[in-house]
């Protein structure tokens, strides 16, 4: 079939052919985008946190009524605490703690690697612990050592400052602190910096360790932790590991044992891991569905536009398309003729929309800082919109081949 009749038909009706290749640019504009940001924002919400299976993690935030108690006897119940947490069967580690990963609330501290520098090399969530958060937490060292049982500092946070001369850093903070070194173990860190900035010294590596409000940026994945005890009031988290597909159970006896053991005069507030992780993507996955429904909207839209001119192109060719048959011209001609005028101007506004999806991507990249778009996302909405638009347009087309040439040609001089 030659494309010049179809061509210069569509020529000598360009409004509507126009309007449906501008609708499906804008629509393949958007949807490329759409599901490339769909995808980022995915992969953002799936990141490790560097905590081995999240789902065996719960943490208790404990806090008596009490409010009077002596530093020894704060120092004393959290250690019976820990003690107790420990005997729940299905436990398999408990530890002590200030904060836990992307749990969107924490402390954080700047790291230098020396006290000229005139601004820190990164801020860092720190963690502090008197136990093995290595051990609990499932994290994996690369370089250097967990700490020791006797590295544990008991600190009254009203008296004392809290910093320690050893800490285990993540790779990350490790590599930014000292980008050209091949070995962390042994190098000596700054918190802050100037001439009172307090040292420590690097004794472990962990790969990762995500922070407290899981950043989307590489400070995401900046972090220490300090072998400490931090004692300033009544109250204590323990991060608790419990055996594989035990965890609501053990959760909710754990905090029967705490209450049992303070006769009640105590308040526990038990969180999952997994629950904060919900909580930290909360956001990502309302736009991820709120942009995948404004995708399948526009389909929609573009397939309804296309279906709408089809159909009204074979209502006012209904006699043209009678006097082809009774010449002789097939079904198949005439469902070709109609799928190949569909697919030029579809083709017209791919071609536009792949212009319009580039310009959008490039006004992203520059305003919200987002990945460039991949070729494949191109591709895929280019061949979407053609199968769209063959599958919208078949039907009208078929009804179109169906007419017979005696109805078709009724009245036809």
């Amino acid at each position: 079939m030659e494309f010049r009749p179809i061509l210069a038909a569509l020529m000598r009706n360009k409004t509507g052919p126009l309007l449906v290749a501008v609708q499906v640019a804008l629509s393949l504009a958007i949807l490329a985008n759409a599901l490339h940001i769909v995808n980022v924002r995915q992969a953002v919400a799936e990141r490790p946190t560097g905590v081995e299976r999240e789902e065996d993690i719960f943490h208790l935030q404990v806090a008596e009524l009490k409010t009077d108690s002596s530093f020894n006897e704060m120092l004393a119940t959290q250690v019976r605490q820990g003690q107790l947490l420990r005997g729940v069967p299905g436990v398999q580690s408990v530890a002590q703690t200030n904060q836990v990963p992307i749990s969107n609330s924490g402390n954080n501290t700047g790291m230098s690697a020396n006290r000229e520098q005139l601004k820190v090399s990164t801020g860092a969530a720190f963690y502090v612990s008197p136990d093995s958060l290595v051990r609990t937490w499932g994290l994996k060292l690369v370089e250097g050592r967990d700490f020791l049982p006797t590295e544990v500092v008991n600190v009254d946070m009203t008296k004392d400052a809290y910093e320690t001369d050893i800490i285990i850093v993540t790779q990350a903070l490790a590599s930014k602190v000292w980008p050209e070194a091949s070995s962390y173990v042994g190098k000596t860190v700054y918190f802050g910096t100037g001439k009172d900035a307090e040292m420590a010294r690097v004794v472990g590596v962990v790969e990762r360790l995500q922070s407290t409000r899981g950043e989307v940026t590489e400070r995401g994945e900046m972090s220490i932790i300090q072998p400490i005890r931090r004692i300033n009031s009544p109250s204590a988290m323990f991060t608790v590991r419990a055996e594989p597909g035990q965890r609501d159970r053990v959760m909710k006896e754990a905090e029967a044992v705490l209450r049992k053991d303070a006769n009640n005069q105590i308040i526990v507030q038990p969180r999952t891991l997994e629950g904060h992780r919900h909580d930290r993507y909360r956001a990502d996955r309302g736009l991820a569905w709120m942009l995948i429904s404004v995708s399948v909207l526009l389909m929609l839209v573009t397939a309804s536009g296309i279906v709408g001119m089809a159909s009204l192109w074979v209502t006012q060719r209904r006699k043209q398309i009678g006097v082809r048959r009774a010449l002789g011209a097939r079904r198949v001609d005439i469902l070709r003729y109609f799928l190949i005028e569909n697919v030029l101007i579809t083709s017209g506004g791919v071609a536009a929309g792949l212009l319009g999806a580039l310009a959008l991507n490039h006004l992203l990249v520059s305003h919200l800082e987002l990945a460039r778009l991949p070729a494949g996302y191109l591709v895929g909405g280019a061949i979407i919109f053609l199968l769209l638009g063959v599958a919208a347009v078949y039907g009208p087309a078929w009804r179109g081949a169906s007419i017979s040439p005696a109805t078709a040609t009724r009245g036809v001089v």
